[in-house]
């Protein structure tokens, strides 16, 4: 049973190194450039006309994606180090403990979600799945033979109301 691991291929360490990645690479960075454009831009003149509810949760919800697209970024770029010999896989693994995958919900049933700029949604939700597809990527590349994947964490939803609590009372709302 032992010589059974070693004859098996990983498919997930190879997935790095292929033109999969790259275009995962390629589409998690476009993300990253679109999302910052468009809070720089369209994003924020359109948060100035929002309803109260909207807006306190635009800031909250802008916050999460930016530092859930960082997170990826993060990952990606330490991929990509690897691919190109500039990191062992040990070094990934030392820097990769300070990325975090998962944690950053949202929750689309909050005052003010449908209030939400459309494009801004959308990048919401391109964000997540993006951030699933990385997350179980991850997860496969880097569990030992002897692990299993672990079941994601639980959502953050005390989080998110205290994360808009504390908004609603930086502007004053209720």
């Amino acid at each position: 049973m032992a010589d059974t691991h070693k004859n098996t291929i990983r498919f997930a360490d190879r997935i790095t190194s292929s033109a999969s990645f790259k275009s995962l690479y390629a589409e998690g960075m476009g993300l990253v450039e679109e999302t910052a454009s468009y809070l720089d831009g369209e994003g924020r003149d359109a948060a100035k006309v929002l309803p109260r509810m909207a807006s306190v949760l635009y800031a909250a919800e802008s916050m999460r994606l930016t530092t859930r697209l960082m997170q990826m970024a993060s990952w990606l770029l330490l991929q990509r180090a690897v691919n190109n010999g500039e990191m062992t896989r040990e070094q990934v693994i030392a820097e990769k403990s300070k990325v975090r995958l998962d944690g950053f919900v949202c929750d689309r049933s909050a005052p003010g979600w449908d209030d939400l700029p459309e494009k801004f949604r959308e990048l919401v939700e391109r964000s997540l799945r993006l951030q699933s597809r990385v997350s179980i990527l991850d997860k496969e590349i880097y569990r030992t033979k002897d692990q299993t994947v672990p079941k994601p964490s639980p959502n953050n939803e005390n989080s998110v109301q205290a994360q808009l609590s504390l908004l609603q009372t930086a502007f004053g709302g209720n």
